[in-house]
C-alpha cells in the first residue's frame, strides 16, 4: 500500500473519462418541467473529479473527446476555468455529441435526464492514449463509464498497460451507469476485468453487488478484490458510511449528515476529497472522511463542479458540522 500512497502524494493525476454539460434548474427546489431558468456548468464524472481535485489544490489532466461544436468548446472552457489541463482533450467532428445532463436541485422525485446518443467521449482511441506523457503524473484515474463502448473500452485498457509500464497505479471508480452499456452481462464482465487490473477500487454496495452477480455478494466481492497485496478497496454504503479494505484491515467510517438537494456528484467529490487528503499526507481513515465531507457538501448545493469545495470551505464544513456519524 505504501507504493500506492507514495504515488498519490505526487498530487498530479491523469484522468480518463467524459466531460459534459450540466444544465440544472434554478433556484433550488425548482422542478425541471416548471423551470424558467437553467444554469449551465461542467459535468461528467471524470471532469467533475478533475475539477474537484484542482479546487482542492491538486493537479489534474483530462483525457477525453468532445464534440467539435459550441457545447464541446463550452466544456473545454469550463475545464480550463477550474484549472484542469486540457492538452489531451480532442475535438471530434461528424455526428458525435458531448453528453448533456438536465436535472434539478430537488429530492422530491428527483429527475436527471441524460442525453448520450452518439457520445463523443466514446471516440477516444489507443492513439490518444499513447500521446499521454505518463511519466508526468503520479497516478491514473478512470471512471467505469469509459468501458461501456468501443473504441473507448479498448483504448482505456491500453492506457492501463501504458500506466503500468510507466509505474503508475490505476485508481478505478466503478461508476456503473446501466444506460451506457449494451447489456448487464457485458458490463459485469468488463468492469470486473477493470477492477482486477486496478490498484484502488471505489464503488457503492450496488456496484460491487452488480460485479458479483448479486447485491448480497457485493461485500464479499470487495473483500476478494482487497486480497491483492498493496490494493485499497473502498465499499460505500450510503447513509451507513463506508468500509475501507487495506492491508488486511477493515476501516469503518461514517458520513456527515446534510439535507441533500440532489444525489448526483457525490461519488466524484468523494474521490477528489479522498485523493487530495492522501496527497496532503493524511491517514487513510482521515482521507476517507474528507472524501465523505466533500460528498456531503456537493449534494447539499446546486450543480456538481461548481459545488466542489476549496480547502478552506472543506475545513470550515468539517469544523462546524456534527459528524461523522458513528459506525
Amino acid at each position: 500500500m505504501s507504493t500506492l500512497i507514495d504515488a498519490i502524494r505526487k498530487n498530479k493525476f491523469v484522468v480518463f473519462g467524459r466531460a459534459g454539460m450540466d444544465m440544472f434548474a434554478t433556484p433550488i427546489g425548482t422542478k425541471s418541467e416548471q423551470a424558467d431558468v437553467f444554469q449551465a456548468d461542467l459535468g461528467g464524472s471524470s471532469a467533475n473529479i478533475c475539477a474537484g481535485l484542482c479546487k482542492l489544490g491538486s493537479q489534474s489532466a483530462l483525457v477525453t473527446s468532445v464534440s467539435d461544436d459550441a457545447v464541446g468548446r463550452f466544456c473545454i472552457n469550463k475545464l480550463q476555468h477550474y484549472g484542469v489541463d486540457t492538452q489531451y482533450v480532442r475535438s471530434v467532428g461528424g455526428e458525435y455529441r458531448t453528453s448533456l445532463a438536465v436535472y434539478e436541485s430537488s429530492m422530491d422525485d428527483f429527475q436527471n435526464v441524460i442525453y448520450r446518443n452518439g457520445a463523443a467521449d466514446f471516440q477516444v482511441t489507443p492513439e490518444d492514449m499513447d500521446r499521454v506523457d505518463y511519466s508526468a503524473y503520479g497516478a491514473l484515474i478512470t471512471a467505469g463509464t469509459v468501458f461501456a463502448a468501443e473504441p473507448s473500452r479498448g483504448a482505456t485498457f491500453r492506457a492501463f498497460e501504458n500506466a503500468r509500464a510507466a509505474g503508475l497505479p490505476v485508481l478505478f471508480d466503478i461508476d456503473y451507469r446501466p444506460y451506457s452499456w449494451p447489456s448487464a452481462e457485458v458490463a459485469s464482465d468488463v468492469l470486473t476485468r477493470a477492477g482486477e487490473a486496478s490498484d484502488m477500487i471505489i464503488g457503492n454496495d450496488e456496484e460491487f453487488g452488480f460485479m458479483a452477480g448479486s447485491l448480497d455478494k457485493g461485500l464479499d466481492m470487495a473483500r476478494h478484490l482487497a486480497q491483492r497485496n498493496g490494493r485499497i478497496v473502498i465499499y460505500k454504503m450510503g447513509a451507513q458510511g463506508a468500509i475501507t479494505f487495506a492491508e488486511g484491515q477493515e476501516i469503518r467510517t461514517g458520513i456527515f449528515p446534510v439535507t441533500p438537494v440532489k444525489p448526483n456528484g457525490a461519488g466524484d467529490s468523494f474521490m477528489a476529497g479522498l485523493l487530495a487528503g492522501l496527497a496532503e499526507g493524511r491517514t487513510l481513515r482521515d482521507a476517507v472522511l474528507r472524501g465523505s465531507a466533500c460528498a456531503a457538501i456537493v449534494v447539499s448545493k446546486a450543480g456538481c463542479a461548481p459545488a466542489m469545495p476549496t480547502p478552506d470551505q472543506l475545513d470550515k464544513f468539517i469544523a462546524a458540522h456534527d459528524g461523522p456519524t458513528e459506525v
